[in-house]
């Protein structure tokens, strides 16, 4: 595979405070990925939860950065174990939601869907509306006075056998803020056709599908996706690259699908330190979002899991910048491109592109930042 080098790893003042300044769209983001390791410790001493590792909050953010950076998948998915068992209350959920709305605000985040599995936070004997209706009222309380918009994915876990009641779910809050309906987990040995009536259950209600597909597993799992599963937008997707030849003048041959996913404008949800920290990717230089971005695939750039990777949306696009010479004209490409595929509203899309994206960057522009 050929990679995009870098043309510069100089990365200016000015462009970094673009960057952190400018308006940024996040589609892949996960709740229990992204929560405060001071709020992982307070919630765990309310609810008598004791095996965190440490209750001290900067070494237990180094512990998930460390326990994550593993280069695996299902390694990367056992440190969630801490951020879900805390998470099992109206309380701790409300809290979770409200503060990522905050750090996605102060971040820049105009617009973002963030994602988290339902099934998992019944332990303490919640039901699965109310711990929808707890995300959602956090939503509210963090969004309120902030220029953010939020929408929710509720995202059913591949390895289990809820998958068709977690659409149910979904589909019954959709009128409240739930957006999407995904499916998410170890991926190998998991294939999304196995969940195929949920899926034709969403389609049958005219209601958005994401799948977390092509970040563990090949192409397979982008097929199905795709094919069978009515997916709008592909979780990761790096192994697209997969169906991506090069001829002997060094032109892009792209297979079928690679072919079929660049035609259909199908967007690619890339969390780039993220795939590096599960071995989707061997670095960010490596990174396939270089090729793909030059070969003019829908890419977007998102986050995965905040406290595991200890990113933000801003960090990500930094790195990109350094990567592969990317200036702010790139990080508005990118960033139109995540609007353009949210799963919000067309009008309050298109307003979100005209009356905050898009004239924040002519000013930035205009301002020399």
């Amino acid at each position: 595979m050929a990679i995009d080098h870098p043309e510069s790893t100089d990365l200016s003042t000015d462009l970094f405070d673009q960057i952190r300044s400018a308006p940024k769209v996040l589609l892949h983001d996960h709740l229990d990925g992204g929560m405060r390791p001071t709020t992982v410790i307070d919630l765990a001493a309310e609810q008598g939860y004791d095996r965190l590792p440490t209750t001290d909050p900067d070494e237990l953010a180094k512990w998930f950065t460390r326990g994550a950076d593993r280069r695996n998948l299902e390694l990367y998915l056992e440190t969630f174990a801490h951020t879900v068992g805390v998470t099992q209350t109206k309380d701790g959920l409300m809290r979770a939601a409200a503060e990522a709305a905050e750090d996605l605000a102060a971040d820049g985040v105009v617009y973002a869907e963030v994602r988290f599995a339902p099934e998992l936070h019944t332990e303490k004997g919640l039901t699965l509306d109310e711990v929808v209706e707890s995300v959602l009222e956090g939503f509210r309380l963090g969004t309120a006075g902030r220029p953010i918009t939020i929408g929710t994915l509720c995202t059913a876990m591949r390895t289990a056998a809820h998958s068709y009641e977690i659409a149910e779910l979904a589909i019954r809050h959709r009128d409240a803020g739930v957006v999407g309906f995904d499916i998410a987990g170890a991926e190998a040995g998991h294939p999304p056709s196995r969940h195929l009536d949920a899926f034709q259950l969403a389609m049958r209600e005219s209601f958005h599908i994401t799948i977390h597909a092509g970040e563990a597993f090949g192409l397979p799992s982008i097929a199905e996706a795709l094919n069978y599963c009515g997916a709008e937008r592909l979780g990761h997707g790096v192994r697209i690259v997969d169906d991506i030849a090069f001829d002997d003048d060094g032109r892009a041959v792209l297979g079928r699908l690679a072919a079929y996913i660049r035609d259909r404008r199908i967007p690619l949800e890339m969390c780039p330190t993220s795939n590096v920290n599960t071995g989707a990717a061997p670095s960010i230089e490596e990174h396939p979002i270089g090729l793909l971005r030059r070969l003019r695939f829908r890419v977007t750039v998102n986050t995965d899991n905040r406290l595991m990777s200890d990113v933000t949306l801003s960090d990500e696009f930094i790195k990109l910048a350094e990567a592969f010479g990317y200036g702010i004209d790139d990080v508005e490409w990118l960033t139109i491109n995540a609007m353009k595929s949210a799963f919000w509203p067309f009008e309050q899309r298109l307003r979100i592109i005209n009356e905050q994206i898009k004239p924040r960057y002519a000013a930035l522009r205009a301002a020399g930042l």
